[in-house]
């Protein structure tokens, strides 16, 4: 199935208009609306994150709105009505997750489960922070500023601008609160090689062809930079120095799931938040919140981030500190998970994390997404790549994205109930010990493909990410609610597995939100130009010397009977080589595709030319 990001993107925004809006333009939240600040957050992102990432869906300038995009959002109102309707929708977000003290909160809500099944999440616990907010809440918030920013501009209403202004402080004050969070929740785990986690890592990255003394030697000299950058670079919210001393200790480094027990407080800023809540979990990274950590901080410094001046000074800072980390945490899990000369650890699947030894095809997912996220930074090209394109292919695989389902299949857990992790440190003082389950497999390994075929260059790699890359969105185009609530949403697994007829469909912002990433990373990979073939580059300008040179001929001479037509065509040739001669380098093929009607053309006028001259 083709990917086509506009169309697709409209299908998704008219099922979110039939939905979550009422007669009207009213934002209907439903019984669950304010509970979990992702979910809300996911929520508005399929809608927002479209309208200033892609320039034909913009909304923030209503005199330019697009026909099939009014056409989509006809339930949120009409042309000039769109963008104060979503002014007002942020507004009642904003309130929903400020607490009492009228500072923001990032509650994960019903995204939290019990590990066991006679216990409940307390009120309490439903209240605690998480990554997947705090990097959400950056995203959305840099959105929401880049939308103001525009939309104010365009409006003449007092009441309109005034909602702009408290709208812009709130966003402002949350996105403060969600970076001043992010950097509590980094984690750096020290251990012992001869502890039970060091074992487990050594095991790991060691792939038993070395002994443990040499693996731990190879770790030492290959993350000793690293090593050094942690320890003397890193400043707000974590101190490390003391706990990487020693070069013999082995580390991890991340995010953990919310902020860190014991992380200090965010001072060193002009106006630091009056409330920075203290840390629940445990200081050990994962490497699934890595990910989620990752994709919400380079939002901030995007070309648009930098080019609207969204951040004041305060948040540039933290952004710097903010950016640091996500550096060092793709340079130490990419070199994780390549380590060695031989077979990467990544390659040998299923991932088996070292600190809580779990194991799942998502885990290699989840790394392996922090290894794009660093083939982008470093604009890898090389064999890198091209392995990393052969991990994504058996994960689609493995995970019956690419492959049918067998008898009592166990992978069908990826989708359904999904993949769960033990939330560490979430369980003391007397509470029930808490999961996060993930059921975004699919659209997750979707996004990773999209954003390999955007760095390839290579025309093998390409296509083979491509053919994978549709392969997925058929897969997940196929699992959108038929029916009732949701109906052109996500998630019905039975969709693409319809031997799971038990599993009645449930809207999923979560997966929903994903594929509105996916499809907006698509339109990005169209957008830019093709792969460069430097064969084809050859011998189109070989063409094009050929032709330019017999057209120059052909104007020389002067047919004996002229009616005009030889001078249209004459006119079109030279159209034509012109706009060949300004593809050759970009687009090879195309050039190549124009030049050859031409010579055509060319010998047909000169066998014309001559044959008038013999009649004459």
């Amino acid at each position: 199935m083709q990917i086509k990001p506009r169309q697709h993107l409209l299908d998704i925004w008219r099922a979110i208009g039939r939905h979550s809006f009422q007669d009207g333009g009213k934002f209907s939240w439903g019984e669950l609306g304010g509970v979990s600040s992702v979910a809300d957050a996911e929520r508005l992102l399929c809608l927002l994150y479209p309208a200033t990432e892609i320039p034909a869906f913009r909304l923030d300038q209503p005199d330019t709105t697009e026909r099939d995009v009014l056409r989509a959002l006809e339930q949120v109102g009409t042309r000039l009505e769109i963008p104060a309707n979503i002014v007002g929708v942020l507004s009642e977000f904003m309130q929903k997750h400020t607490g009492p003290d009228g500072e923001p909160t990032f509650a994960g809500g019903h995204y939290f489960r019990p590990r066991r099944s006679e216990d409940q999440v307390t009120p309490e616990q439903r209240q605690w922070g998480v990554v997947d907010s705090y990097s959400m809440s950056v995203t959305l918030c840099l959105a929401a500023l880049g939308f103001l920013k525009v939309y104010e501009d365009t409006t003449a209403r007092s009441d309109v601008r005034q909602a702009v202004e408290d709208l812009r402080e709130a966003t402002r004050a949350r996105l403060t609160a969600a970076m001043v969070s992010l950097l509590r929740s980094f984690s750096v785990n020290v251990f012992e090689p001869e502890s039970d986690q060091g074992r487990r890592l050594v095991q790991l990255i060691g792939q038993g062809r070395q002994s443990d003394r040499a693996v731990i030697q190879q770790f030492s000299r290959r993350f000793k930079a690293l090593r050094a950058t942690i320890g003397e670079s890193l400043i707000l919210g974590i101190d490390v120095e003391e706990m990487l001393r020693d070069d013999n200790q082995l580390f991890e480094c991340g995010w953990a799931w919310s902020i860190v027990r014991d992380a200090p407080e965010v001072t060193d800023l002009g106006e630091p938040p009056v409330s920075q809540p203290p840390g629940v979990a445990d200081n050990l990274p994962y490497v699934y919140f890595t990910v989620i950590a990752l994709d919400g901080i380079q939002d901030l410094f995007s070309e648009r981030t930098l080019t609207l001046g969204l951040l004041d000074p305060d948040q540039q800072k933290l952004a710097e500190a903010l950016r640091l980390r996500w550096e060092i945490s793709q340079q130490y899990w990419s070199g994780i998970a390549r380590f060695g000369e031989a077979r990467w650890p990544l390659e040998d699947l299923p991932w088996r994390t070292t600190g809580l030894q779990l194991e799942s095809e998502y885990y290699s997912l989840t790394v392996a997404a922090i290894l794009v996220h660093d083939l982008v930074r470093r604009r890898a090209t090389d064999d890198d790549l091209t392995r990393t394109v052969a991990i994504m292919e058996r994960l689609a695989e493995r995970g019956r994205v690419t492959s049918r389902l067998t008898f009592d299949d166990p992978y069908v857990h990826l989708h359904s109930p999904g993949a769960t992790l033990p939330l560490s440190g979430a369980g003391k003082n007397g509470l029930p010990p808490l999961l996060w389950r993930m059921t975004d497999f699919s659209a997750h390994l979707l996004k990773r493909t999209i954003q390999l075929a955007e760095l390839s260059r290579n025309l093998t790699s390409q296509d083979r990410l491509l053919r994978l890359a549709e392969q997925i969105f058929e897969h997940l185009w196929a699992r959108r609610i038929e029916d009732g609530e949701g109906t052109g949403l996500w998630d019905d697994i039975k969709g693409a597995y319809p031997e799971l007829g038990g599993i009645p469909s449930r809207l999923s912002w979560s997966v929903t939100e994903r594929v509105t990433e996916c499809l907006v990373a698509a339109r990005q990979l169209y957008h830019q130009d093709p792969i460069r073939s430097a064969d084809l580059a050859e011998l189109a300008r070989h063409l094009l010397s050929e032709a330019t040179h017999l057209f120059g001929k052909e104007q020389l001479e002067a047919a004996p009977t002229d009616d005009g037509g030889r001078g249209r065509a004459m006119r079109s040739i030279e159209t034509r080589l012109d706009r060949a001669r300004e593809l050759v380098e970009r687009q090879p093929a195309t050039a190549f595709a124009l030049a050859l009607p031409v010579l055509r053309e060319l010998d047909t006028l000169s066998q014309a030319r001559d044959a008038a001259a013999q009649e004459v």
